[in-house]
């Protein structure tokens, strides 16, 4: 069985406040996208009872630190020991890019697992099992613009549809850690407008509206970042933002069009 774990963009970034706990209390809207990695799963002939293998742009990890090992052993821990599986992941989401690759995959392996083992667990189970994974984790599970809240596990459905528009996604093919961008952070400024009204500002008026607040931390230290912005706009972008925590630029355009001074960089460019 094979699944297309997808990748993901934030429109707006607003960090409202530290919590007790360390972690940060945001708002975000998620946005799935088009570009996706694979996952397959087949019965293992390997005597092994989990072989996990990987290709494609992805870092090498040390062995049960991939989020879809742990979440094999989540599935495991719930429901008992599975039949001896080999799962394969195919990376084309760009790594420590702010577009919920690593997410995405240890997501979709629960889905995977549920739907290739017949477990019945139902969309709000997977997504309690994904909060372990990660704050994000849960949002691809259900797949659907999201306002999220919270520490980004809070989700909220939103009426939402860019599909009459392209979105270019570059990444400059370095990753930034949600360590990094969260250590650079300045001082919290919460912004007066609130994402759950998106739906009421014309696309045109989003540049002056909707921020990523990462993009105070990470543009300072990778300049190139504030450069592509720059020209996505400069190329008739009707909106364009750093995504997440990571290191992608994306624009929002009409139409497609060219791209020559980025194109002529060996950056990872989608049209989308």
């Amino acid at each position: 069985m094979v699944v297309f774990p997808n990748a993901k963009i934030n429109l707006g970034l607003n960090i409202t406040e530290k919590r007790s706990d360390g972690y940060h209390n945001i708002q975000t809207i998620f946005y799935p996208l088009p570009l996706k990695d694979v996952l397959e799963i087949i019965p293992s002939t390997s005597g092994e009872h989990f072989k996990f293998t990987v290709t494609g742009n992805a870092p090498v990890l040390q062995k049960g630190f991939n989020l879809c090992e742990k979440a094999f052993e989540l599935i495991e821990d719930l429901i008992g020991t599975l039949p001896a599986s080999s799962l394969h992941l195919h990376k084309e989401i760009p790594t420590g890019g702010g577009l919920g690759g690593g997410s995405a995959d240890g997501a979709f392996t629960l889905i995977l697992l549920n739907q290739y083992f017949d477990l019945k667990l139902s969309d709000q189970g997977l997504a309690s099992l994904a909060l372990q994974l990660g704050s994000d984790c849960p949002f691809f599970v259900y797949n659907k613009p999201c306002v999220a809240t919270g520490r980004g596990d809070i989700l909220k459905p939103i009426s939402l549809d860019l599909s009459l528009y392209k979105i270019c996604v570059i990444n400059p093919k370095f990753p930034i850690s949600t360590a990094e961008a969260f250590g650079n952070l300045p001082s919290l400024n919460p912004t007066p407008f609130s994402l759950t009204e998106i739906h009421t500002l014309p696309i045109s008026f989003w540049k002056e509206t909707i921020f990523n607040d990462f993009e105070q931390s990470v543009f300072p230290k990778h300049p190139v970042l504030k450069e592509i912005k720059s020209y996505l706009y400069g190329n008739g972008a009707l909106y364009a933002s750093l995504s997440g925590t990571g290191s992608s630029m994306y624009g929002i355009f009409k139409e497609k069009v060219n791209l020559p001074s980025l194109e002529a960089n060996p950056y990872f460019i989608k049209w989308l």
